[in-house]
């Protein structure tokens, strides 16, 4: 009795597992459902007192009015071109000096990721005014160079912390050896210990280009040109001086806001899933 109930448990096991992760998964997905649903929907639909989940008659209205009405395309870009720029210089300012805190446990590297912790718990309100002083002095406001430099410097604490955890998984005796068979520090740090790192890279790198794209207090404060915003100001161009949204347009906009996020973690998601160290070790 009891071999046979174990298949039976195994399976129901294994349904509850699978039951729990759909409701999971449905419980991430929501929000970018009910932005599709109401993006999709006629404002008679939207105007309703008992709305549908599912359109009644699915429309496309509410995404060519958001285009017609404001340059989503070019704030797009934009905000395409920032989130990008951010996210290569973080990795490249961020890899080499994880590196020096995860394998030299100096005053020096402790004193920076104690920093790294402190610097978390700093608001956004009480960084901007010098920030924008600072910039100012660069000549850097209503730039989308100074905005890169600004959200780097955000990014970067978060990044050190989280490849310094990459590096320290490592093991210490793959450069040994590396060193052992003639490899300079140099050779070693990109054959051996890079190629390793190539999952913590890219997830700096997918944090630091989500955290750039979805960013908006400092691109509002920052950016002054309407040629010049980011997409997450434009968005906010949809509800009027009376607080009023716009509805249907502002779905569509924001569900198309949505999409360049997910398409770049579809393009890294393979290096974040994948296994730190196979194959490294031999056993």
């Amino acid at each position: 009795m009891r071999a046979a109930r174990t298949p039976r448990t195994r399976r129901a096991a294994r349904a509850g597992q699978y039951t729990a992760l759909l409701a999971y998964l449905l419980f991430l997905a929501f929000p970018l459902l009910w932005l599709l649903s109401t993006a999709l929907k006629s404002p008679r639909e939207l105007g309703s007192p008992h709305p549908a989940w599912i359109p009644r008659h699915p429309t496309l209205a509410n995404v060519r009015q958001a285009f017609a009405e404001q340059p989503l395309a070019h704030a797009a870009l934009n905000s395409l071109l920032v989130a990008l720029a951010t996210a290569v210089v973080t990795v490249l300012i961020a890899t080499p000096l994880a590196y020096v805190m995860a394998r030299h446990r100096t005053r020096a590297a402790r004193a920076a990721t104690g920093w790294v912790v402190v610097s978390q718990a700093f608001p956004f309100v009480l960084l901007i005014i010098p920030l924008f002083l600072v910039l100012k002095r660069l000549r850097l406001i209503d730039s989308p160079t100074g905005l890169v430099l600004v959200y780097v410097v955000w990014s970067l604490p978060f990044a050190l912390w989280m490849l310094a955890g990459h590096v320290r998984a490592v093991p210490a005796e793959l450069e040994e050896a590396a060193a052992v068979d003639g490899a300079g520090r140099l050779r070693t740090l990109t054959s051996v210990t890079a190629p390793l790192l190539a999952p913590g890279i890219a997830a700096t790198a997918l944090f630091a280009f989500v955290t750039a794209w979805n960013e908006f207090f400092f691109a509002l404060v920052l950016l002054k040109s309407p040629r010049r915003q980011t997409l997450p100001v434009v968005l906010t161009h949809f509800i009027g001086a009376e607080g009023v949204a716009d509805l249907g347009p502002l779905a569509a906009a924001a569900f198309l806001a949505t999409l360049p996020s997910l398409a770049f973690f579809a393009l890294v998601q393979r290096r974040i899933t994948s296994g730190l160290l196979t194959g490294a070790v031999k056993s």
